[in-house]
């Protein structure tokens, strides 16, 4: 187990004035045993970034460090590393056993240190029914608890994680996720899990990593990413619903600052007698609460509420919200960040 470090990391693919950058001066201090998850939407650069961890793809400039030593020139086998794929990259012919045993056997552990350690992580993923079993005849969720076992009998430095869940229905992604943070638990193993669900990025991590366009966004605590977002970008990306970004709000009366974007998020907004009028657009049923998509003027607006809201409002009513005063957001028009 280790730290890991970026230094002002940069990704190019070509060479001279047709060269293109995809990620600009990344850093970050990740601590030993901590779960950081990397999220951002597709062609962020995120995958990019845990491959050039794993080795799987040169760094054009800064430097990775893994527990204090730079990494930059190691080849990946040299890394300490484990790595999860999206795909399991499971051996068909091979059955349970064989397929997690395998890494151990090439690197010429003893037979018994094998059987023990693949013992040991089986009885973790609950596995150990399955062992003598081939990748067809398990479900998806088996295979990725399967590809997470490979993994786990390493004992790597850091696990990597490339949308290990992206392959799974719903279900079995909550379940998976819950295995995950379970393993984690036990493990303490140093993680990076890279993710384009904010969903999964706010309930796995400990602190995240918002990418953007190859930038780093914001890097925090779920907690902090989401109630103080840097930008207006990580503003609208976290949150589900996203955070409504207001150009033209009627914010005098609650310290409207020239030339800035007001944020507040759905469920801080309360229906009531006063307050702004808005029209309802459409209504969204989620059993314990509703969604309800407004407009005020040129802005669209989407409120929170709950079951005590007994009576639905009809489409194209108008009602009239009111923002919780210590709950807004301001972001500068121009540059997108937080004031």
């Amino acid at each position: 187990m280790a730290s890991l470090q970026f230094n002002n990391v940069i990704k190019r693919y070509g060479s001279g004035k047709d060269a293109l950058q995809v990620l600009h001066g990344v850093n970050a201090d990740i601590k030993d045993h901590e779960f950081i998850v990397i999220v951002g939407p597709s062609g962020c650069g995120k995958s990019t970034l845990l491959r050039m961890v794993a080795g799987l793809e040169e760094v054009s400039g800064g430097q990775i460090s893994i527990g204090g030593k730079v990494v930059n020139e190691l080849e990946p086998s040299e890394r300490d590393i484990a790595m999860v794929f999206q795909n399991y990259a499971l051996y068909p012919h091979m059955s349970v056993f064989d397929n997690m045993a395998y890494g151990l056997k090439i690197a010429k552990v003893p037979k018994d240190e094998i059987k023990a350690r693949v013992d040991k992580a089986a009885k973790i993923l609950e596995l150990g029914h399955l062992l003598d079993r081939k990748p067809r005849a398990l479900s998806g969720g088996q295979r990725q608890r399967v590809a997470m076992g490979r993994a786990i009998v390493r004992q790597p430095q850091v696990f990597l994680f490339d949308e290990p869940l992206s392959n799974l229905d719903a279900k079995l992604r909550v379940q998976t996720r819950l295995e995950i943070q379970k393993l984690h638990r036990e493990l303490g193993i140093t993680s990076l899990f890279v993710t384009h669900d904010q969903v999964e990025a706010m309930t796995l991590a400990q602190r995240m990593m918002v990418m953007n366009a190859g930038r780093m966004e914001q890097f925090g605590t779920p907690e902090e990413v989401y109630n103080r977002p840097a930008t207006t970008f990580v503003a609208s990306f976290m949150g589900s619903p996203p955070m409504n970004l207001l150009k033209q709000a009627p914010n005098a009366d609650f310290g409207g600052k020239p030339g800035a974007i007001l944020g507040i998020r759905p469920e801080h907004l309360t229906v009531g007698s006063t307050g702004w009028a808005v029209q309802v657009d459409t209504i969204e049923m989620l059993g314990a609460e509703r969604l309800l998509y407004c407009r005020m003027g040129e802005e669209t607006l989407i409120v929170r509420t709950d079951e005590s809201l007994s009576t639905a409002p009809d489409i194209g009513a108008t009602i009239h919200v009111t923002p919780r005063a210590d709950r807004l957001h301001w972001f500068d028009a121009d540059t997108g960040k937080r004031l």
